[in-house]
């Protein structure tokens, strides 16, 4: 039976697949999209938008509990500044997969995480 195990595990370890997701994330923050693959899109889709709704709250804590997940000092300012009241009559959905077609060295099915505007 496999009540309660996780879907996506990408063939790495947690740790490993935890740096990929915190990089992902910042990034999206940082450019506005990432082109990655859409197995990591899909899962990276959710930790955006949780760190976004944090934002909305604005607290301290909140605000300590995305620098756990991004270390990145700037773009938790950038979240919190800019990013979050852009979306603070929308009540989820803060990112958008779309998907692009297939990668030519390997065939991975690529996609594009945005953020909504």
């Amino acid at each position: 039976m496999r009540h309660r195990v996780s879907r996506h595990k990408l063939g790495k370890s947690t740790g490993q697949r935890m740096s990929v997701y915190r990089n992902l994330v910042a990034d999206l923050f940082r450019y506005g999209k990432v082109v990655t693959t859409e197995s990591r899109a899909k899962r990276v889709r959710s930790f955006a938008d949780k760190v976004i709704t944090l934002g909305k709250q604005g607290t301290l804590h909140s605000r300590r509990q995305v620098l756990s997940f991004v270390t990145d000092e700037e773009i938790v300012d950038k979240v919190f500044a800019e990013i979050a009241p852009r979306y603070a009559d929308r009540r989820g959905g803060y990112s958008r997969v779309t998907k692009l077609g297939s990668r030519a060295g390997d065939a991975a099915p690529m996609a594009q995480l945005d953020l909504v505007s």
